[in-house]
């Protein structure tokens, strides 16, 4: 059996490791990434803000979201 704590740690590195694969470190003005697991059910909330016009600030946060939610895919199957 998955623990919770397990289940949060993975959501919450997989999406820092996308964000910081796209970006460098030093370009990230804000970053906030939030992950309950409760009673089964996950929510990945990420807040970014990027210094790079170049990076879609909503997008890379929404595909960050995504690879957390895929990590405790993995996690569980």
């Amino acid at each position: 059996m998955v623990e919770d704590r397990e289940v949060v740690r993975t959501a919450a590195d997989a999406a820092e490791n996308v964000i910081f694969s796209r970006c460098d470190r030093s370009a990230v003005d804000d970053l906030d990434i939030t992950v309950t697991f409760e009673e089964g059910v996950l929510e990945v909330d990420v807040y970014l803000d990027v210094a790079d016009d170049r990076i879609d600030d909503q997008q890379l946060a929404d595909d960050a979201a995504l690879a957390a939610r895929a990590a405790v895919d993995e996690l569980f199957a």
